[in-house]
């Protein structure tokens, strides 16, 4: 997620006063899922929101952002991300970020942040995930997991497990496919795609400063104080579009198709604070250990409806405890290759 901050713009609109921008440039080539030469989306995804947390005040976090493919993103141009100051509210300040490669728009967004209110007066949430399945998750601990693949469909792995194709390594978290047993084989689900069900674990690598050098305490320091916050929601946001679509092929039954791409993508961040922050303070004061240890947090795939070859993606993100702290949806393209023709049936 590093940036380089570039000079900012000015922008004349109609009133008379100029809107302010700023321009950020990505420093690491994005991570490219399977052989291809396209970058993966949750990365300027992500990307956008945390060079747009850059130009709000301390103490703002993102807590919604609805963003538009345009363009597949490139490996060999870094990302210019252009964020202009929409709004600065006292408890609320907005964001529009255009991602260009090569001088041309490929990604476009609208983010919103918010400062932390210090009280509720209701809340209310679905049954949590651990709770709903709690046999599946108790079958095997998150490290026994499979790694969740480039590309989740049977001939990418069938192919990675014979050694044909080389993995390449997710950055930035450890991302795991939760074997879902039986559960999605019965004739019920087969029947309704739409209560086909993924689980996905997921927990930080790493450090979230960029300090190589910060000590634990200095970390805990930071992010007791706020400082990782934005960069906690990005990297969220970032593991929830690892195989979003890919759950539905599945769930319908497709095996091969001959276009898939990402439309847009919101994601609404719920809770902040502790909920979302990735490391277990509490392990690392139990084992006495030097080095960081990290929650694993779950997500919750699913398609509630696909039409006009058109694919809707849902997820819920829930914290090792059981509060949801993120809810995504995902418009997607799916155009299946057709067959030549057998004669009758």
């Amino acid at each position: 997620m590093a940036l380089q901050r570039l000079d900012d713009l000015e922008a004349n609109n109609s009133s008379s006063d100029p809107e302010k921008i700023e321009r950020f440039q990505s420093l690491a080539a994005p991570y490219p899922p399977g052989l291809g030469n396209r970058a993966f989306g949750g990365h300027v995804y992500a990307q956008s929101v945390y060079a747009a947390s850059k130009t709000v005040e301390k103490g703002f976090v993102i807590h919604a952002i609805t963003g538009s493919f345009i363009v597949g993103g490139r490996l060999d141009i870094p990302y210019i991300y252009t964020i202009r100051h929409v709004r600065d509210g006292y408890m609320y300040s907005t964001r529009a970020v255009d991602a260009r490669q090569n001088g041309k728009i490929c990604f476009s967004c609208l983010c919103s942040f918010k400062r932390d209110e210090g009280f509720q007066d209701f809340q209310h949430q679905p049954p949590a995930v651990q709770d709903r399945y709690r046999d599946i998750l108790s079958a095997k601990r998150p490290e026994e997991q499979e790694i969740s693949p480039s590309i989740d469909v049977d001939w990418w792995i069938e192919a990675t497990e014979k050694g044909d194709i080389l993995e390449r390594e997710f950055p930035g978290l450890n991302v795991r496919k939760v074997d879902m047993q039986d559960f999605n084989q019965s004739e019920e689900i087969k029947a309704s795609p739409e209560k086909y069900r993924q689980l996905t674990q997921y927990c930080l690598k790493g450090s979230p400063d960029e300090q190589a050098d910060a000590t634990l305490e200095e970390i805990r320091e930071r992010e007791l104080a706020g400082e990782y916050d934005n960069l906690y929601a990005c990297a969220h946001m970032y593991s929830s579009d690892k195989n979003s679509l890919l759950l539905i092929p599945r769930a319908l039954g497709f095996t091969r198709w001959a276009e898939m791409g990402s439309l847009s993508l919101t994601v609404i961040v719920h809770r902040h604070g502790n909920p979302l922050r990735m490391i277990d303070w509490d392990a690392v004061s139990k084992n006495g250990n030097s080095s960081l240890q990290t929650k694993w947090f779950i997500q919750e795939g699913w398609s509630p409806q696909s039409a006009e070859n058109r694919l809707v993606h849902e997820s819920h993100l829930w914290s090792p405890d059981g509060k949801l702290i993120a809810t995504s949806m995902q418009d997607g393209m799916l155009r299946v290759q057709k067959l030549p023709s057998r004669g009758k049936l």
